[in-house]
């Protein structure tokens, strides 16, 4: 498997000639989800969900299909009658051929007046890679990539270690870092990478890595 790291929380995963994307939302690159055959999204936030772009890409390739939560399902699916499909946690689906599970429900809390939406998380073969979205969820499974939102409105950067430490992964790669500044992320790949108890890695937009 091909992890190709896109501009913020977005993911790429190649493999056998098939691609499945992780939420390309409007911190992404326009391409992200370009020839890609499944594209799934966390949530509702437009840092992660872009109306425009997936329209765009369905439009674009009529065996493009998407699995997400409900309310970015409405937005879409009378539209693209068949090729939107609803999740929720437990669930699971196989898409470009990558066996998926849902886990998760709701956003992490970003303040008590702002109402919580619903995010789930997706983990692909078995383990092999959990993308959580908005939310610091633990799968009932080993993960061995976990892709980690670092900075946020909704965390600091010890909810962000102990989440790691509770996961227990392999590996880390960072995610959800748009806002972090490069005056910053020397200071989070020290203290992750000395605290969180495993490997703490970083790959630049387009970056790629064979896991």
């Amino acid at each position: 498997m091909r992890l190709t790291k896109m501009s913020h929380s977005c993911v790429r995963l190649e493999r056998d000639g098939r691609a499945l994307v992780i939420d390309p939302g409007g911190f992404t690159e326009p391409d992200a989800a370009v020839g890609a055959e499944a594209v799934l999204v966390t949530h509702e936030h437009p840092d992660h969900f872009d109306e425009g772009r997936l329209r765009a890409a369905l439009e674009a390739d009529p065996a493009t299909e998407i699995w997400t939560l409900r309310a970015v399902a409405e937005q879409l699916t009378a539209a693209f009658p068949g090729r939107v499909h609803t999740v929720g946690h437990g669930d699971t689906f196989t898409a470009a051929g990558f066996d998926v599970e849902v886990h998760g429900e709701l956003h992490a809390v970003i303040h008590p007046d702002i109402p919580r939406v619903t995010n789930v998380g997706y983990l692909v073969d078995g383990g092999a890679v959990f993308h959580p979205g908005d939310a610091l969820t633990v799968p009932d499974r080993p993960v061995r990539t976990l892709m980690l939102p670092v900075m946020a409105p909704w965390n600091k950067i010890s909810e962000v270690i102990d989440y790691v430490r509770e996961v227990r992964p392999e590996r880390a790669y960072d995610i959800h870092d748009a806002l972090l500044t490069d005056l910053a992320r020397p200071i989070y790949d020290r203290q992750i990478g000395a605290l969180g108890g495993t490997d703490h890695l970083r790959l630049e937009p387009r970056a790629s890595v064979e896991l």
